[in-house]
């Protein structure tokens, strides 16, 4: 008797399961302030609203709705902490390559103690909640989707063929938001690239759910859309910490160091701009997405 094929409900089910246990698990490590702790459970909190987003038709209308409205709550109230850890970190290692008379070890220091501050200054935000009723009930929400899944008839649908053209979905949304992106003036720029790499990241993760079904094509397409979505991570980075720079510079940091500093992240926009036509032609072939 032939075996059953794995169907496309299966498979976004398991990554919903795989991405539940490791955000339930994260909760101590997190209050504890462990190292890595908040950024693995952002991105638990991603990738389980891009699963139930991306994948949102197999799904009975509106059922999801509301884990992935709760998702993004949870993701934003971790995401004060790290967006400033992380910041203070790339900039103070940055600072540390500046020449002798911009003074680099003052200004690495100056930055970290801003970053400390920062961070300390969200901190209980995170721990609140953590604390909450309303991660609580998400811990619930997910835990009920799980054992009754509401899932529709689309869902029996055999997977690799379902995954693919999911894929194939993801792509064209993200080569769009590129097209835009990189025909935008200044003013929009910035804001187009921002969407580009959203997009990029949600079919990063349409390709992760993929690939226990799909194989090493599915991890293909992945890694290229990885690598759409880091060279405008790079982007973003630099724009965001540009603006963390002139704010600190005008309440009298280290005008200086950080104006040096400013220029360095102009350069790795503009750096990130140009590699992003032919990080895209290689994760915008057609053929990528084709699993099956």
């Amino acid at each position: 008797m032939a075996k059953p094929e794995t169907t496309v409900g299966q498979v976004v089910l398991a990554r919903v399961e795989e991405q539940a246990a490791v955000l339930a698990g994260l909760d101590e490590a997190v209050r504890a302030d462990e190292p890595d702790a908040v950024h693995r459970m952002r991105v638990a909190c991603r990738r389980l609203r891009s699963a139930l987003r991306t994948f949102r038709r197999l799904f009975a209308p509106g059922a999801t709705d509301e884990l992935v409205a709760e998702l993004r709550w949870l993701g934003g109230a971790l995401g004060g902490a790290r967006d400033r850890e992380v910041l203070a970190e790339r900039l103070a290692a940055q600072a540390r390559e500046l020449p002798a008379g911009c003074g680099p070890e003052r200004v690495a220091a100056a930055l970290e103690r801003w970053g400390e501050t920062e961070y300390r200054r969200v901190w209980p935000e995170v721990v609140a909640a953590l604390d909450s009723p309303r991660r609580r009930d998400l811990g619930d929400a997910l835990a009920a989707l799980l054992a009754d899944p509401p899932l529709r008839r689309r869902a029996d649908r055999p997977a690799v063929a379902e995954l693919s053209r999911i894929a194939a979905r993801e792509q064209r949304r993200t080569a769009d938001r590129v097209r835009t992106a990189l025909a935008a003036g200044p003013g929009e720029r910035d804001g187009a690239l921002h969407a580009a790499r959203k997009a990029a990241k949600r079919a990063r993760y349409a390709g992760e759910t993929a690939a226990p079904a799909a194989g090493r094509r599915a991890e293909r397409y992945t890694e290229r859309m990885k690598a759409v979505q880091e060279v405008l991570g790079e982007h973003q980075d630099a724009v965001v910490a540009a603006a963390a720079l002139a704010a600190q510079a005008s309440a009298g940091g280290e005008p200086f160091g950080y104006g040096v500093l400013y220029g360095r992240q102009l350069a790795a926009e503009q750096a990130a701009r140009e590699r992003l036509p032919g990080v895209w032609k290689r994760a915008g072939k057609p053929k990528l997405a084709r699993f099956g």
